[in-house]
């Protein structure tokens, strides 16, 4: 997992994931950069749909080589297993030639994330997140620590920071 940079982006729902996803997306191929995204389905049961007409598809409109949707044991590449971990779909990940592995959700997991925050409420969540590398928040809300805040309304200095270095470095 050495060759490929792995970063997660997470929140709650309708917090701005997947729009931020297709941005760094955007601004990387724009950049060369050859990304894989998975997002993980976390509204229980298997994925609704195809790929085709779900968040994956915005995912490969904005350049991504390869995407995936994993749910109840189900990952939208055609493939089933009785569950899938992340540690898996990231094995099958390397396979494909990218340098950068954008995977939307698995709050849980230890991979570097980046945060959003929609509200007040959220912010108490924190404490239960690892490896957190900066946040994008819809509130005002003064630094945590050492941890980078970024507006959602500007989120493109975020999406800059990350790939001139500043944040893409693990």
């Amino acid at each position: 997992m050495d060759r490929i940079k792995i970063f997660q982006i997470v929140g709650f729902q309708n917090s701005g994931k997947t729009t931020l996803l297709g941005k760094l997306i955007a601004y990387g191929k724009k950049q060369g950069f050859r990304i894989g995204t998975i997002k993980h389905h976390g509204h229980g049961g298997p994925p609704e749909g195809t790929i085709q007409q779900k968040d994956s598809k915005k995912h490969l409109t904005a350049g991504a080589l390869i995407s995936a949707v994993e749910g109840d044991g189900i990952l939208q590449l055609a493939t089933q297993n009785s569950l899938w971990n992340l540690k898996e779909i990231v094995s099958i990940y390397q396979a494909f030639p990218i340098d950068l592995l954008l995977i939307e959700g698995y709050k849980k997991e230890n991979f570097s994330k980046f945060v959003l925050i929609r509200n007040e409420n959220d912010l108490e969540h924190l404490k239960d997140l690892s490896n957190i590398k900066a946040i994008i928040s819809w509130i005002p809300i003064a630094s945590l620590s050492k941890i980078p805040v970024y507006s959602i309304h500007n989120c493109d200095a975020f999406v800059k920071d990350f790939f001139s270095g500043y944040l893409f470095e693990e």
